[in-house]
């Protein structure tokens, strides 16, 4: 399905030497550069009225990422790599546009990608800006502000968190919103912040249904696992390389040079990405949805935004630096509910 685009917006497909995808461009094309990387679930049809709202000098491009979108479905994302892969293919399109430096923009699994990208190459960056987006240590399966996994095994991340029936919706392309496991009920509990509702619905819905499915793609594959909730992470796909077992070793990000200023955009009722995230595993057994919970001292909730805090202050104390910014009222995609204040912060910080 052909996913329509703003007006203003320029979409092409592009073969670097390592991906052949859709990209979308904004702006002059001598202006600044700002690379846009999509969430999990979606694609680069979300950062459309984002790169409209560029200032002038800048220009705004935005890939599907592996996985996702009009990417080529052949190319795989190697979980045991974490988000190396997605990583690659950003500074495969960039040396393929011809440039050197630019400012990076990630939410949620785009803004993990771009823990990756500050270690990848730290000197291209001009500056990074994170809206809402994954804890360095990954998603599942680890107990404190270090990274500590629950189990030595990663149990309860990975693949298999993914709910089958949803799954199973997105396959068929299911679009209503009676099913509360379709893509469309998904977007409106757990992405934008209720009552509020984007004038793109329909474009963004169909963002979201165009991501790859299958055992390579998404959800990916999954380890069977004594250890509560009995499973642990594959090796294909972005839920998979999301996993802790394979995240960035935060050290590695400690000693980059030179050190991009960070600016970190959240919701302050993000349920996505939270120290209480609704899919966070913990959080669904200490509330009794996931059969034989060992207990909060074993799998407690993971606390992500805990965890994020805690390798920024090291990044700060390490020569960096970084600003946090909280927007009341707003879900997983400030940007998106709230793109005046998200903007008034996210412009001043590329300025």
């Amino acid at each position: 399905m052909e996913i329509p685009t703003a007006a203003g917006i320029t979409a092409q497909t592009i073969t670097t030497a390592r991906l052949t995808t859709r990209v979308l461009f904004s702006g002059a094309a001598d202006g600044v550069p700002v690379l846009f990387l999509h969430g999990n679930t979606t694609s680069a049809t979300w950062w459309e009225e984002t790169m409209l709202a560029l200032p002038d000098g800048y220009s705004g491009i935005a890939p599907d990422q592996r996985g996702f979108g009009a990417a080529d479905p052949a190319k795989k994302i190697d979980a045991t790599r974490g988000l190396a892969d997605l990583a690659d293919d950003a500074l495969a399109l960039l040396d393929h546009l011809n440039i050197n430096k630019a400012h990076i923009v990630g939410n949620s699994m785009g803004g993990s990608v771009l823990w990756w990208l500050l270690i990848e190459a730290p000197e291209r960056f001009l500056s990074a800006t994170m809206a809402a987006p994954g804890s360095p240590f990954g998603f599942g399966g680890t107990k404190d502000v270090d990274g500590t996994p629950c189990y030595a095994d990663f149990a309860g991340s990975g693949g298999g968190l993914v709910n089958p029936q949803a799954v199973a919706l997105v396959k068929e392309g299911y679009s209503g919103a009676e099913n509360p496991f379709g893509m469309r009920s998904a977007l409106r509990l757990l992405v934008y912040k209720p009552p509020f509702m984007p004038e793109r619905e329909e474009d963004l819905l169909a963002s979201a249904l165009s991501i790859h499915v299958g055992e390579q793609d998404w959800p990916g594959d999954k380890t069977p696992s004594p250890n509560w909730p009995f499973s642990a992470p594959g090796k294909w796909g972005a839920a998979n390389g999301l996993s802790p077992k394979y995240a960035v070793d935060v050290a590695d990000l400690l000693a980059i040079e030179p050190k991009p200023a960070i600016l970190w955009v959240r919701g302050s009722d993000d349920k996505a990405v939270s120290d209480t995230a609704a899919s966070d595993p913990g959080v669904l057994g200490l509330a009794g949805f996931i059969p034989g919970y060992p207990g909060s001292e074993i799998y407690p909730p993971q606390p992500m935004l805990g965890q994020t805090r805690a390798v920024l202050d090291k990044y700060a104390a390490a020569g960096g630096s970084y600003k946090e910014v909280v927007i009341d009222d707003t879900g997983h995609v400030p940007f998106i509910d709230k793109p005046d204040e998200f903007n008034a912060h996210f412009h001043a910080h590329i300025r």
